[in-house]
């Protein structure tokens, strides 16, 4: 091998380590392009809406969801959330996070973004009963059921799921008192 072919070869894998490298920092759980399947690896500080973590800057939250164009996405910022709307079905926020102190501190998604999400969400923006989202992510560690509904709490996990009526939302947040607070 020439020392022209050596150094491509050895950039090639430099690149190849680096990419690596970055993945290995970047969410386990892009909602919108991961097919996590198992609820025992899902855990919130794992989770991203568009690239975007919990615990991220408002910059990047502000930079990558609004600024940047997501196809067939709609986003605007209405006090301390950033909401994505459907340009296609605009009747409600579909997705979206809430920025405290300058972070993001919670991430949300609701059963008009069942057609975006990929993986276990997927099926339990689907879901028709309660029962469905326990078989799927497990018992939850508490549960407030109604005639209405249901609130699966998945503290250990970072997640609660809300769950009305064939309506169903989640809302990924680690440490957020005010989702626990009706426990």
């Amino acid at each position: 091998m020439n020392h022209g072919n050596y150094k491509y070869v050895v950039s090639v894998i430099m690149a190849c380590l680096m990419l690596q490298a970055s993945l290995a920092f970047a969410a386990r759980y892009e909602l919108t392009r991961n097919s996590v399947q198992d609820a025992k690896v899902i855990d919130a500080s794992d989770v991203s809406l568009y690239q975007v973590k919990l615990g991220d800057s408002e910059a990047k939250a502000v930079e990558t969801l609004l600024e940047e164009k997501i196809a067939g996405v709609r986003a605007e910022q209405e006090g301390t959330f950033i909401l994505l709307w459907d340009k296609s079905k605009p009747t409600g926020a579909m997705a979206g996070v809430r920025i405290v102190d300058g972070k993001v501190d919670l991430i949300f998604i609701n059963d008009r973004f069942s057609h975006k999400v990929r993986g276990i969400f997927r099926t339990v923006l689907a879901a028709q009963t309660a029962r469905e989202i326990r078989d799927l992510l497990g018992p939850e560690d508490f549960k407030n059921e109604t005639l209405m509904g249901a609130k699966l709490l998945y503290e250990e996990k970072g997640f609660l799921v809300n769950f009305l009526e064939s309506s169903v939302n989640v809302e990924f947040c680690l440490g957020c008192s005010d989702l626990y607070n009706s426990f």
